[in-house]
């Protein structure tokens, strides 16, 4: 495991990766199709696989699916730090990171606790007992019914050593800027919106330096190079690549609800790799999206 203040600094450093979780023609997992996505991907460089994550499917996953993908990751790529999405109810998102730091992973994603709104306090007392429960660093992800304010985050992060992140996924680029002028020294902050790079310009300006890609899953050069020119400060190369791929892409993304994570899923299908479905209640992409899809893709490869 490697120690939460280096994986903090790790995390800093570049880009960071969303695999999408394969399923077989019985709807299992299907972990040799993951390894064989993983190793496809390990040449081109990232900070960290955040595996059964969002775009993993992680909502759709048992807690030994999600701790076999953990292993599966670890195997196809040893030295890449392997941070797993986790959540539900406070007992059972407990329980769970013990089993992923069992299972060799390096961080956990702590994503909403599902249904319920809580108010801060319950939030903030449901993160600090998973954040005590293991040893692992912890990442919290402002989305849907789990969203801390900055006050609340600030109490974490003097009371658990391990907190060394925070992601958001709200669009709330007040309260973003409120942890990054208090906590940047404190905590990673990543952007996390779906298909972040439509807006990691922005929150670069709110003190946000990293993100997550999901499109790195079947276009890596495109993802990479838009880094690069968001690193850079390159704003023509990152308005290029957003006319020429990410918009385009969006207007597939945006045909349907859940298509966030399905189109990165027929994305790496169309790339060859055996995918299998989206679980229920998410759908696939029809042939006509696939189509487009494929279409985008070729222009980029």
């Amino acid at each position: 495991m490697i120690d939460p203040p280096a994986l903090r600094d790790i995390i800093r450093s570049g880009l960071l990766s969303f695999p999408v979780t394969p399923f077989d023609a019985e709807n299992r997992f299907n972990p040799a199709a993951l390894r064989a996505h993983l190793e496809w991907l390990a040449p081109h460089p990232v900070a960290g696989l955040i595996v059964a994550g969002g775009t993993g499917e992680m909502f759709s996953l048992t807690p030994s699916e999600i701790v076999e993908v953990v292993r599966t990751a670890k195997a196809a790529q040893p030295e890449a730090p392997i941070i797993a999405g986790c959540g539900y109810g406070t007992k059972l998102a407990s329980e769970l990171a013990q089993a992923i730091e069992a299972g060799g992973g390096d961080g956990i994603l702590l994503l909403p606790h599902y249904l319920i709104g809580a108010p801060q306090d319950g939030i903030e007392a449901h993160i600090r007992a998973v954040c005590r429960a293991t040893a692992m660093g912890v990442i919290v992800y402002n989305r849907g019914q789990s969203v801390v304010s900055a006050e609340t985050l600030a109490r974490l992060a003097e009371d658990c050593p391990n907190l060394i992140g925070f992601k958001d996924g709200t669009g709330d680029i007040d309260t973003v800027r409120r942890i990054t002028i208090g906590l940047g020294d404190r905590l990673a902050c990543i952007g996390g919106m779906p298909t972040h790079e439509l807006f990691a310009q922005a929150y670069r300006g709110a003190g946000v330096d990293t993100y997550s890609s999901a499109v790195f899953n079947f276009v890596p050069e495109t993802a990479l190079a838009f880094h690069a020119a968001f690193t850079a400060g390159d704003d023509r190369g990152c308005a290029a690549l957003l006319r020429d791929f990410y918009y385009p892409f969006a207007t597939i993304r945006d045909r349907k609800t859940g298509y966030a994570v399905s189109a990165i899923k027929a994305g790496v299908s169309l790339r060859g790799f055996a995918t299998g479905p989206v679980r229920s209640p998410l759908t696939d992409l029809t042939g006509e999206e696939r189509a487009m899809l494929a279409a985008l893709i070729e222009v980029r490869s």
